[in-house]
Formats: C-alpha cells, structure tokens, sequence
C-alpha cells in the first residue's frame, strides 16, 4: 500500500506541469492580437506621415504591372531601313540650234586673202659675227671687196661709198686700193658690233645698206682714208 502511495504522489506534479504548457499556449494568441491592435492605433494615430512613404513604394510595383513588356517573336524579320531616293538632276537646257540638221545651220563664206606688198624696212639692224675673206665656198659672214660683205648669207653693199674691184682693176694702183679697201672692211667688221640701216630696195646685185657703229658710217671712213670714193665719182684716178 506504502508503494502505491508513493507512485500517486509522483504523478501529480506532471499533470500540473501540463496544465502550466497548455496555459502558456492559450496566451500567444492573445498577445499578438494585442500586438496588432497597438499597430493598429499607432498607424491610425501617424496615418498622415505614412501614406506618402506607403504611395512612393507602391507606385513604381503599380507601373510595371501596368506595363505589359513586349514579347520577342523569332519569327518577325528586323526593320528594313528605306534608302533615300536620289534627286533626278535637272538635264541642261538644249540649245535650239543643235537640233537642225547641218543643210540648214549657214556657212560662213571664205574671203580671200588680200596679197599685203612687201615694204622696205627702214629700222636699224644690229649685227656681229666673225667675218673672214670670201672663197669658192658658200658665203655666210664674208667680205668680198671693199664694198660687198655677206652677213648671215645675205649680200649687203654699202650704200654711201664706192671703192675698186680687185678682179677688175686696170693699173697696179687700183689693185692695190682694192686689197686695201677690202683689208679695212674686214677689220671693221670685226671690231664689234655695228648698225645697219636700208638704203634703198633689195636687188639681185644685193642689199643696200649704211653700215656704222657710234654713228660713224664705214663708208664715210673708208673715203676719208682714200680707200674709196663717193657714189657717181670718177674712178681712174687711182690710175693716175
């Protein structure tokens, strides 16, 4: 009997400690609605400075679900760009005369050429060349007597003298003149440069022209050194 006493004796603390579990339970559902009525008064209390934090966060989850996104088809070809059309160029005007056939454009007639005479130059020509004695070669820049040269293969004659031929002299005094006259002129042709001037027309005997240089014509040297005498005079007097 001692024992059976004992074991009831053992048992009632565990009933009370179940009884304490189940009361502890039935509290927590009390305490959170507590909780959420004190939530509850303190949001209804600070509505005003909440609203605003609560609309900022809900706007932006509101947008996107407003906003349905575009769904990429694989089967939709990309955008063609249209090339731009380049402007026509506007074409020149066509000049009318173009367009006739060639029978109707004129023909400009062809006047003939009027023959311009040849005139006698009258300005001074400056030469310079190295002369030499003619010989039975072609003559270029010669001397031939006293008073015939050739410059550039022209035969020029001094106008304002007259002076013997040696091929045609008569006495020994004369062939002497001509040789001299003939040495004179070349050493004043090749002195330097001298002056032409045109004395009269171009004839097949030659070129008549006032040879000179600083203003001093060779004939007029050749005459005051007795080499020569002035055109038209008598010439047998080297014969005396």
């Amino acid at each position: 009997m001692a024992k059976t006493a004992t074991r009831g004796r053992r048992k009632a603390p565990a009933r009370g400690k179940s009884k304490t579990r189940s009361s502890g339970g039935g509290l927590l559902p009390w305490a959170v609605i507590g909780i959420a009525a004190i939530g509850g008064i303190v949001a209804h209390d600070h509505w005003k400075s909440i609203q605003p934090m609560l609309a900022r966060q809900s706007a932006p989850i509101a947008r996107e679900a407003a906003e349905p996104k575009p769904l990429a088809r694989k089967d939709v070809p990309p955008k063609q760009v249209a090339l731009a059309t380049p402007t026509p160029k506007a074409a020149p005007p066509v000049n009318q005369s173009q367009l006739l056939p060639p029978a109707t454009i004129p023909t400009p007639a062809i006047q003939p050429v009027k023959a311009v005479p040849a005139q006698t130059s009258s300005a001074a020509e400056t030469g310079t060349a190295a002369f030499g004695y003619c010989g039975q070669g072609a003559h270029i820049n010669c001397v031939g007597d006293g008073g015939v040269f050739w410059y550039k293969g022209e035969k020029i004659v001094i106008a304002d003298m007259a002076s013997p031929v040696v091929d045609q002299a008569r006495c020994d005094g004369e062939r002497r003149v001509a040789f001299a006259a003939k040495s004179r002129l070349l050493g004043l042709l090749n002195a330097g440069p001298f002056t032409m001037n045109a004395a009269g027309k171009t004839e097949p005997s030659g070129a008549p022209r006032v040879v000179s240089r600083d203003g001093r014509s060779f004939g007029a040297q050749l005459i005051n050194e007795g080499l020569a005498r002035k055109p038209g005079a008598a010439g047998g007097a080297w014969c005396a």
